[in-house]
């Protein structure tokens, strides 16, 4: 069933809080337009989140709960998801404040997944303070495949341009050994559905970038493009899937040849989110794709060289809002559409 908007549910982890996370939430949210869009749930501590306020001067009001049945629409809900205060030192990397920004964003995906929310949006995180026994991934993305259904995949998305990748955050020198046919495949499949279901269009065409400079030079400059991804995207496109490449990468963004495509995969994380960041930096969105429930989040970090200065720029993360709303509304759609019946012609 189709929502009203002001009855979407965002929920929102707060990330670090000593960096800029909590200020471009009140700054997205201090335009009383986005709250005809959804209503806000941050995932806090409602005083603490009323000190950072101050602190910025924000002129938005906040409504504190205590439980997720208390949420009012149309208002920015801040959830209590701890009681105890919390030192706030702009711009440092502090352990402490790292177990909160977990708090924050496990108590999130756990709403996510029970379907008490209907879309996430995470604040960024410092992906070396969040470490814990109790919480060892690399980031937002890896842990979120574990808890929810599906095989995320992340997409980095500015208006048409979505850059997909096929290994995220691993080191260089692993990358050609994880490119298998079996993963190629399986993340091809994910961004093919995801274009489909998320995007709403029908048939995606979909790019492929080299992994070796100049896709390998015939095997001079590396063999795998020829013995791995050449092979596989061909045996992809014939069963039906429009996948092109792959292509060589270093003149693939400055010719604009990403503008014939629906969606281009990056083989590995540099690759793709250089080009992509320089194209939209300050309006992109990474988006996991591939997953049953929805997640977006800005496209960049902490920033604790300008956190607590109230200049930080947050339409990268105001376009994560909509992206999450937007995604939500085409999913629904799709399977509005996917239940009705076909019609036949009468004879």
């Amino acid at each position: 069933m189709t929502k009203k908007a002001e009855n979407i549910i965002v929920g929102i982890s707060i990330g670090d809080l000593n960096g800029i996370g909590s200020e471009i939430i009140l700054k997205t949210f201090e335009d009383s337009r986005m709250l005809e869009l959804c209503t806000p749930v941050i995932f806090a501590n409602v005083k603490i989140l009323s000190f950072i306020k101050k602190t910025l001067e924000s002129t938005v009001m906040l409504q504190g709960i205590d439980r997720l049945d208390q949420i009012v629409l149309g208002k920015i809900n801040v959830l209590n998801v701890w009681q105890e205060g919390v030192d706030i030192n702009f711009g440092v990397n502090d352990e402490n404040v790292g177990k909160y920004a977990t708090k924050s964003f496990v108590a999130a995906t756990k709403a996510l997944k029970e379907g008490k929310i209907d879309v996430l949006v995470t604040a960024p995180i410092n992906k070396y303070n969040i470490q814990a026994e109790n919480f060892k991934f690399p980031g937002h993305t890896d842990y979120l495949d574990q808890e929810l259904e599906g095989n995320a995949l992340m997409l980095m998305v500015q208006d048409n341009l979505r850059v997909g990748l096929l290994t995220d955050h691993i080191p260089l020198n692993d990358v050609a050994s994880h490119l298998t046919e079996e993963l190629i495949v399986k993340k091809i499949e994910t961004i093919k559905k995801t274009i489909i279901q998320d995007f709403s269009i029908n048939k995606p065409k979909i790019a492929v970038l080299g992994l070796n400079p100049h896709c390998g030079d015939g095997g001079v400059i590396g063999k795998e493009d020829d013995t791995i991804l050449k092979p596989t995207l061909k045996k992809i496109f014939e069963k039906g899937t429009l996948v092109f490449g792959p292509f060589a990468a270093d003149g693939f963004f400055g010719s604009h040849q990403y503008d014939k495509y629906d969606a281009v995969i990056a083989t590995y994380h540099d690759q793709g989110l250089i080009p992509f960041k320089t194209l939209s930096f300050g309006n992109g969105v990474n988006y996991t794709a591939g997953l049953n429930k929805i997640r977006t989040s800005p496209d960049h970090g902490t920033a604790y060289d300008i956190a607590g200065k109230g200049i930080a720029d947050y339409n990268s993360f105001k376009e994560a809002v909509y992206l999450a709303i937007d995604v939500f509304n085409s999913r629904n759609e799709y399977a509005e559409i996917s239940q009705k019946p076909l019609k036949t012609k009468e004879k």
